[in-house]
């Protein structure tokens, strides 16, 4: 079935910039949220979709956060002789 429906300028622009954030086309964005506001589900939620469904989004600095100290016992040092002899003549 294809509807048209108006709505105003703001609205166009807050469903197209919703759409853009979910990498999805502004026709699919919009048909997902009619069939969410009368409970029929197309097709099954992505695994993107699902995930956002279940957990906050964390920020980028609890994401830091989370692997803080997991390098620490590295050593990143390095030999600073090359090995070898360099002509920079």
């Amino acid at each position: 079935m294809a509807i048209t429906v108006d709505v105003r300028p703001e609205v166009e622009a807050e469903l197209v910039r919703q759409a853009a954030v979910r990498g999805t086309p502004v026709a699919s964005y919009a048909a997902s949220l009619i069939e969410e506001a009368v409970h029929v589900q197309a097709d099954p939620p992505t695994h993107a979709e699902t995930r956002k469904q279940g957990e906050r989004r964390k920020s980028l600095v609890e994401v830091c956060a989370m692997v803080s100290g997991l390098a620490d016992d590295v050593d990143f040092t390095r030999d600073p002789s090359p090995g070898r002899t360099i002509d920079l003549s």
